[in-house]
């Protein structure tokens, strides 16, 4: 079996790394110790995120009207995209990848939680150990470098959950961690109108998190409302990387 140079390199620092945090973990959330949750703003200023998940046929799908709705409106965006979401939609990420509104950031390898000691949350199976923190980090990095040319510069875990030895992992490898201050539409399970509402109640600063792969749920129609009445009430939308000076994270 042939590895790329990347492959190796990833294997590599994956082997090197495995056991520098030994002692066990003592948090395990959303908002663990090292998680940016928002940014320090003294105008009406927020952050939109967009998570991609992949793996399955319905979690793979891609709501092309809310990146529509997105680009005629100017309206720029952080997507973390996770790398089964890249190879099922391969020519839709590079249209993404090269629209300068979109900055394209890292939701793991396989959309796991991102655990050294193998927790799991909502059924899903985290990492079992600092080497594979680091190959669902690095994975998902070597992929988007390898099509894009460019190394995302934030992480978000599949379910957005972490330990503080993760975090730390992460943060050791150049990856800030792309947590939220507001619950944007619950994993794609919230009415339109519930979106709307979460968008409507937002403050300086905060970074918000949607999911672009369910056309099927309110997501869009909501984002869609109330984007619409934050632009007319003067709201201003960033990239992560934008105020990447101004983040504010779990201490």
């Amino acid at each position: 079996m042939k590895f790329s140079s990347l492959s190796l390199l990833v294997i590599a620092t994956t082997i090197i790394a495995s056991e520098l945090h030994p002692s066990p973990s003592h948090q395990w959330g959303e908002n663990v110790t090292g998680v940016t949750t928002h940014f320090s703003s003294q105008e009406k200023a927020i952050a939109l995120t967009f998570d991609a998940c992949g793996g399955s046929a319905k979690s793979s799908q891609y709501d092309a009207q809310l990146i529509e709705f997105l680009i005629d409106n100017h309206i720029p965006a952080t997507l973390f995209i996770n790398a089964r979401w890249i190879d099922s939609n391969p020519d839709i990420f590079m249209q993404l990848a090269h629209n300068p509104l979109f900055e394209i950031a890292n939701h793991g390898t396989a959309h796991k939680p991102l655990s050294t000691e193998g927790k799991s949350i909502y059924g899903i199976q985290g990492t079992a150990s600092e080497a594979e923190v680091i190959a669902e980090i690095e994975g998902n990095n070597a992929k988007i470098f390898a099509l894009t040319g460019k190394y995302p510069h934030f992480f978000r875990s599949g379910t957005a959950y972490y330990d503080e030895k993760a975090v730390a992992i992460a943060r050791e490898h150049g990856m800030e961690i792309g947590g939220f201050s507001v619950l944007g539409d619950a994993g794609a399970t919230f009415s339109a109108a519930q979106v709307t509402q979460q968008l409507m109640g937002v403050h300086n600063g905060d970074i918000i998190v949607f999911h672009m792969n369910h056309p099927e749920g309110g997501t869009r129609e909501g984002v869609i409302e109330g984007v619409n009445a934050l632009l007319k009430q003067g709201w201003r939308f960033v990239h992560l990387s934008d105020v990447k000076e101004h983040l504010i994270r779990i201490p």
